[in-house]
């Protein structure tokens, strides 16, 4: 087999798109939860001590302690993808790896893929007596992937990907409020322009390191960009009204009801329909909003650097 074919075999993208969307509503739930306790008043605690706290410290708490298990969730959903059910406890275990030193979301994407394909190696290749078949995808293959796994994260890979992790939080740390609001012009047109694709996973994928690293503004201006699009699309039909224009036809409205209800809980793919009808004007469209969508988190840090200085 050629080095494409086997590319192909293994499917490497389709699984980290299928861990993906297991992986976006603990993402919205979490990120819902921690937001409402903040806003109200709460802080993320250590640990919860019972008569210590209240209900908003209690969301804050939960909330961020969901969102930093998401190297967890990632490894387990791309394991499971790879090898079924065999390959969760492995990658459940690599992603607890990955957390425990630091390796973070990078490191349990990578420990993922690891986890599952040698979860798969053992299922294909080794034979066990007709007695033991039944132990295979409970007790043999979780516990030898689980352990071939977990020491090559810790003793193998881990290290330099926390290297790699820290390093690129330094630099997105040590940038200038004008090459940020670039940054967050590029992830709010990219993650728009092909409506929760593979583009949209991948940027995902990235503002989710970063934010596991304390870096907040990347993943808010994607929530914020895949929310607005859809909403966007139902302001402007409320907007043609006003104006006594009609700019959907009946299967666009139709599908409005629908799609603004899943862009605010943050899922974009119901307003394809919508876009392929006017597929050029709708994707720039879309990826204008999202250049300047995408810039408004580091907008309103720089405002509000602006306002406390002043006063």
């Amino acid at each position: 087999m050629s080095l494409k074919q086997i590319w192909q075999a293994a499917n490497p993208k389709g699984h980290l798109l299928t861990a993906i969307s297991f992986l976006i509503p603990i993402v919205c739930g979490s990120g819902f939860i921690i937001a409402i306790g903040m806003g109200l008043g709460g802080t993320v605690q250590d640990t919860l001590t019972p008569g210590q706290f209240d209900v908003w410290q209690a969301m804050a708490t939960t909330g961020a302690k969901a969102l930093g298990l998401l190297p967890v969730v990632i490894a387990v959903g791309i394991s499971g993808s790879i090898a079924g059910k065999p390959g969760i406890a492995p990658g459940f275990v690599v992603g607890l790896a990955a957390n425990t030193i630091s390796a973070g979301f990078i490191g349990g994407m990578i420990g993922g893929y690891i986890a599952g394909y040698i979860a798969l190696a053992i299922i294909k290749n080794v034979k066990v007596p007709d007695w033991a078949r039944g132990l295979m995808p409970t007790l043999i293959v979780p516990f030898f992937a689980s352990i071939i796994s977990c020491l090559i994260m810790v003793y193998i890979i881990g290290t330099p990907i926390g290297i790699f992790t820290e390093a690129l939080t330094s630099f997105l740390r040590s940038m200038g409020t004008s090459s940020n609001l670039v940054l967050g012009a590029v992830i709010g047109a990219l993650c728009i322009v092909d409506f929760g694709g593979p583009l949209n996973k991948t940027c995902f994928a990235f503002v989710l390191t970063l934010q596991a690293q304390g870096i907040n503004e990347p993943i808010t201006a994607l929530q914020l960009v895949n929310t607005a699009t859809p909403i966007g699309f139902g302001l402007a039909f409320f907007i043609a009204k006003l104006l006594r224009k009609n700019i959907y036809n009946r299967e666009e409205v139709e599908t409005l009801k629908s799609a603004v209800p899943m862009g605010i809980v943050n899922i974009v793919e119901g307003s394809i329909p919508i876009v392929m009808n006017d597929i050029v004007r709708g994707i720039a469209a879309a990826a204008i909003g999202g250049a300047c969508g995408g810039r408004s988190p580091w907008s309103m840090v720089r405002m509000r650097r602006f306002l406390l200085a002043e006063y």
